[in-house]
């Protein structure tokens, strides 16, 4: 959390500065505060764990061992530099094969989310409340950014399209996996992304925010996460999870 609420204040002092980009492939990029805001985090880490390992999404992997933090500075880079407040800064733990610990710090709400791996909680003004994911918002998030490794099979425009989803659903697009934690804060019914999750820096606090805070959590297909086509459906109950699937098209027999 201390690591996670240090690169948010980064963010925060320095939005609606002059920012220099940093070219990335794929046609993506880093600003200026992308980097401080890594090393805002890092510093914080490396003072009170010396001896992990880190993956930084700007620096990459330093040292080794089972204990790995999976920062993520600034989750909507492409929001901050249009001047949208829409970004979070993730900070996860992966110890050995499992992400427990976690903190997806939202830099101009004031808000962290945060779990120790059982308790899934919010902290806002000093204060912690629970995390209760609900399907009542009937609000999707779709992350509509590349890749697209499950296309044509799985394209999330397509889901977005379908008579059903908006039948059922409204969407969302946010393009930050602050929405992630959203799910689990009941703000968002679900959060649904094609790709590779594992152990990435955008989605492992993400992820482990709604895994201890009761959501259903699984692949595109349905399938356990981390296997088979990838993908990631966090839901806020069985029902919504259920109905996605559908909508989706997914084979049962993959479960």
């Amino acid at each position: 959390m201390r690591a996670a609420l240090a690169g948010a204040a980064v963010v925060r002092d320095m939005y609606g500065t002059s920012l220099d980009r940093f070219g990335k492939p794929g046609g993506d990029f880093a600003t200026s505060v992308d980097l401080a805001a890594e090393k805002a985090i890092v510093d914080v880490l490396r003072a009170a764990r010396p001896d992990d390992a880190v993956t930084g999404e700007e620096s990459g992997r330093t040292g080794s061992g089972d204990r790995m933090w999976l920062v993520d500075p600034l989750c909507g880079t492409l929001n901050y530099a249009v001047r949208s407040m829409l970004v979070a800064v993730n900070v996860a733990l992966r110890a050995g094969s499992g992400t427990g610990a976690a903190a997806s710090a939202d830099p101009f709400s004031d808000e962290v989310f945060w779990t120790d791996g059982t308790r899934a909680r919010v902290r806002a003004g000093g204060t912690d409340a629970p995390l209760v994911p609900s399907p009542a918002s009937n609000l999707v998030d779709v992350n509509l950014d590349p890749p697209f490794p499950n296309a044509p099979g799985f394209r999330a425009v397509d889901l977005l399209a379908g008579a059903g989803f908006a039948a059922r659903f409204r969407p969302r697009v946010v393009s930050t996996t602050l929405a992630v934690a959203w799910v689990a804060a009941g703000r968002r019914a679900a959060y649904v992304t094609d790709g590779h999750v594992q152990d990435s820096v955008h989605f492992a606090a993400g992820i482990a925010l709604c895994q201890a805070a009761g959501c259903v959590v699984t692949g595109i297909h349905g399938q356990p996460l981390h296997t088979g086509p990838g993908g990631l459906i966090a839901a806020a109950d069985p029902e919504t999870h259920s109905a996605l699937l559908d909508l989706i098209g997914t084979p049962r027999n993959t479960r």
